[in-house]
């Protein structure tokens, strides 16, 4: 049976993009919310919640999904501390949660091989991030530049401090310890990111580029399946393909 799922953000085009690949992916969408409607009135009978519709609304609706006990897929991005503290706080040992900046398989590879390549080249390659999105997008950096920024910090066991955002002026020579990260928007760009390994006469780039987002949809549809039945957490795509050393 096709998993009945509730889609919060319907009438976005991520919505959308859920929305036409569900059948394709073994699932349906048995309730659509979008801005205004009342999620609570048509969540029975559902199987799973995924919620690609503003900051502000996840919370609500987070709460919602562990009142039924469903487990919740989050694309959302650009979520205040607040808000993602209120999230966090509505689902903790309720429900399986999977909240990913991005749900394309070949973006959470290259967070894999940027993880690996950072281990691997050390201090001496020095990382820079850059990430393009159509001019439509209202937050930058983008949620998978965020997780990216995360991976590096992890990696070099850096902390906020050591990010630079842009850059501009007599900014003086880069620190070694330093992050840089660089938002460009413009036109119809579904999605692209690159990080940079730096090094005294050579570079590395590991690049993922976008140009159809049924590959985010895909993505999200497959990770509901994934959440059904797992235990109360906070996953993320990486787990869900089975990526996590």
């Amino acid at each position: 049976m096709p998993l009945k799922i509730l889609l919060n953000g319907s009438k976005g085009r991520m919505g959308v993009a859920i929305a036409n690949c569900a059948e394709d992916n073994d699932a349906m969408i048995a309730a659509a919310c979008d801005a205004g409607d009342d999620a609570s009135a048509v969540i029975s009978g559902c199987e799973a919640v995924i919620d690609f519709s503003f900051h502000e609304v996840t919370p609500k609706i987070a709460v919602l999904a562990a009142e039924h006990k469903l487990p919740l897929v989050i694309g959302t991005t650009g979520h205040t501390s607040e808000e993602r503290s209120a999230i966090l706080s509505a689902v903790e040992g309720k429900i399986p949660v999977v909240w990913a900046g991005n749900y394309s398989v070949g973006v959470n590879t290259l967070n894999f091989l940027t993880r690996k390549a950072a281990q691997i080249l050390g201090e001496k390659y020095e990382p820079e991030l850059m990430e393009m999105h159509h001019h439509h997008k209202k937050d930058a950096p983008s949620g998978t530049a965020e997780r990216l920024i995360e991976i590096l910090k992890e990696s070099y066991d850096y902390s906020d401090e050591h990010v630079t955002h842009g850059r501009q002026g007599l900014t003086g020579a880069r620190p070694q310890k330093e992050i840089g990260v660089h938002a460009i928007r413009g036109g119809d760009i579904v999605g692209e990111h690159t990080v940079y390994f730096i090094g005294d006469g050579e570079r590395i780039e590991l690049t993922h580029k976008a140009s159809d987002r049924k590959i985010f949809a895909q993505g999200a549809v497959r990770a509901a399946h994934w959440a059904v039945g797992k235990s109360p957490g906070v996953y993320n795509m990486e787990d869900v393909l089975g990526l996590v050393d």
